[in-house]
Order: structure tokens, then C-alpha cells, then sequence
């Protein structure tokens, strides 16, 4: 780092784990799904949306969101599954954007169908909030390339935490490392726009990590070359 630098904190590693929460809100329909979505917190579209990278999964990987493969498993909707199984949380300003076009989606669909089909009363969808619960991994990173030796051995809650969860936390909606590495001198500029170009959406996190410590090897083995 150059003399003339800011003083930064290290980079403190966390992790973290998603606690579901009940909403008392319950949908067998997709009218009933709409009506939700209209009130329900943003709390619970966030978890809807990227719970799921947390969880283990067993359904088809073509559905990326809980709304999705539900209204495909349960509704056999297969049209409107996969409209919504392409919405990109990332690419909306707010979640207040996402909703609207959640239920902007699902009112097309409607418009569409002549009898609504029900889902069975056991396989109802479920509005599940959370509570994210964070621990601290007593691993500082002190300079960027330090990260090349310490993303491989993070866990995947880290991940999570620190590429997912960060745009949610901070003011410019940037993921921590992004975030972290805009504070110290303009010399990883190219790192901070490499980092931004990484799916955080459709990828499952063991591969964020892999993509991840991949960039800061290959950028820092560049970077040695170069000297």
C-alpha cells in the first residue's frame, strides 16, 4: 500500500447463518400469492430470493427463488415459473423494485389463465421471513493479497456474509470486499470492477468462492509480473 494511503481497517472476516421466521402468511393460490406480496415485508422477498444459497437444495437448479419453484412443484406453472426464475435480484434498485415486479409478473399470468389451479393444502407457500446471525471469525485480511491464501479456507456463510449480504447492508449497495478495497489508494481500481463482474445470483456460493480466490490469484500474479 503506498505511504500516502488512508489508514483502513483490516478486512474482519464474518460469518453468518439465516434464521427462517414464521409470518403467519400462507398462499394455495396464485391470487392468494399476489394478495401476499402486496404487504408482506421486504424482509421476506429478500429471503425468498437468496435464502436459498444458504440452504441445501434438492430442486430443480433451474428454479433459483422459492416463488418460482413453488409455482412450478405445486401449481405446475411452468410458464410463469420460469418467467420468474430469470429475475435477477441484483439488477433492481430496491426490493420495493423486485415486488412490484413480482406481482407485475404474476397479474400477466392471471390475465392469462382461465381456472386457477390450487395447491394441495399441505403444500401451501409459505411467506418465511429471517434473522441474520453473525459470528466473528477472528481472521483479519491486513493487505488485498493476503485474501489469496484466505478465501479458499473461509466458509460458505462468509461468503454469503460478505458478497451477498453486503449490498444489502451498505449505502452503495457493493459487496464488502468492493466496499473495502474503495478505502485504500486507487491502485485496485481494476480489482474493484473484476470483482463487480461476478454473477452473485445464479451461482451457488462453493463456486463464488472458487471464482472469487481465483480472481485474486490470477490479478495478484498478474501484478507481480508486472513489477
Amino acid at each position: 500500500m503506498a505511504e500516502d494511503s488512508p489508514e483502513v481497517e483490516p478486512f474482519a472476516i464474518k460469518d453468518c447463518t439465516l434464521i427462517a421466521l414464521a409470518t403467519a402468511k400462507r398462499a394455495q393460490n396464485l391470487r392468494e400469492l399476489q394478495e401476499h406480496l402486496r404487504e408482506i415485508g421486504t424482509n421476506s422477498i429478500y429471503y425468498h430470493f437468496w435464502g436459498g444459497l444458504l440452504r441445501p437444495r434438492f430442486d430443480n437448479p433451474e428454479y433459483h427463488n422459492d416463488f418460482a419453484i413453488w409455482i412450478a412443484h405445486s401449481l405446475h406453472n411452468k410458464i410463469l415459473a420460469e418467467r420468474l426464475a430469470i429475475l435477477d435480484p441484483v439488477e433492481f434498485e430496491s426490493l420495493e423494485d423486485l415486488r412490484n415486479e413480482l406481482i407485475e409478473t404474476i397479474n400477466e399470468s392471471l390475465d392469462e389463465t382461465e381456472f386457477p389451479i390450487w395447491a394441495k393444502r399441505d403444500d401451501q407457500f409459505e411467506f418465511l421471513g429471517y434473522q441474520i446471525v453473525v459470528f466473528d471469525t477472528k481472521t483479519t485480511v491486513q493487505e488485498p493479497v493476503d485474501f489469496v491464501n484466505i478465501l479458499p479456507r473461509i466458509s460458505l456463510g462468509s461468503i454469503f456474509y460478505h458478497f451477498i449480504d453486503g449490498r444489502n447492508r451498505n449505502p452503495n449497495a457493493m459487496d464488502d470486499f468492493r466496499n473495502w478495497l474503495m478505502g485504500l489508494d486507487h491502485r485496485y481500481t481494476d480489482l474493484i470492477r473484476l470483482i463487480g463482474e461476478i454473477c452473485p445470483y445464479f451461482t451457488p456460493l462453493k463456486k463464488l468462492r472458487q471464482d472469487l480466490t481465483d480472481l485474486f490469484t490470477n490479478y495478484f500474479q498478474s501484478e507481480s509480473v508486472q513489477q
